[in-house]
């Protein structure tokens, strides 16, 4: 399956000559626009797999495009510009863009860019779902410390008896382990016996 483009530039010469270049690349451009609403618009609408985004828009400068989009939608996106400047790399790196092209763009130099930005944007996105789920076990893990010592104190039973029991109650409910802790939770608060 083709990758899908969306391009952002409000110089119609200049997205024209890139979608043409895509297009040779067997890249599929499904949306264009000029300004940096529409830039918000198309990529929520269309959810391309790259979007190409120029600095210099309209309405509203393009990283800051840029930062908005992906605070809703992530995915690759590649900054375009007429001229390398530090602040604006900076501002990029900032905002999360995965590449950024100086005008004018040159063909040969299109498909190494968009392959580096994708391959980078997949490697961010597994290791932001690989740190949301150790946030996640180390915050059940949490749960489970403090529903052992509830069940310790309130039967009067080891650790290794606590955890069997939340253990076992778990798999005979087929929820989970951090489910049952917040359960116990749930009951010492009810009763008063907060700790």
């Amino acid at each position: 399956m083709r990758k899908t483009v969306v391009i952002i530039d409000d110089s119609p010469g200049s997205r024209a000559i890139l979608g043409d270049a895509l297009k040779r690349l067997g890249f599929e451009v499904i949306g264009e626009g000029a300004s940096g609403a529409e830039a918000v618009h198309l990529a929520q609408k269309l959810k391309p797999d790259v979007l190409f985004l120029a600095v210099g828009l309209p309405d509203m400068d393009g990283l800051t495009v840029a930062a908005h989009i992906l605070e809703t939608l992530p995915i690759p996106i590649l900054i375009l510009s007429s001229h390398l400047d530090q602040e604006l790399i900076r501002r990029a790196k900032e905002a999360g863009v995965m590449a950024y092209l100086p005008k004018p763009l040159r063909e040969e130099e299109l498909l190494p860019a968009i392959e580096l930005a994708i391959s980078r944007f997949e490697e961010f996105t597994a290791l932001r779902k690989e740190n949301a789920d150790l946030k996640r076990i180390l915050e059940d893990r949490k749960l489970i410390e403090r529903a052992k010592g509830i069940l310790m104190e309130r039967e009067r039973i080891s650790e290794q008896q606590a955890f069997a029991r939340i253990q076992k109650t778990s798999m005979n409910t087929r929820r989970s382990m951090a489910e049952i802790a917040q359960a116990i939770l749930l009951s010492e608060a009810v009763t008063g016996r907060t700790r």
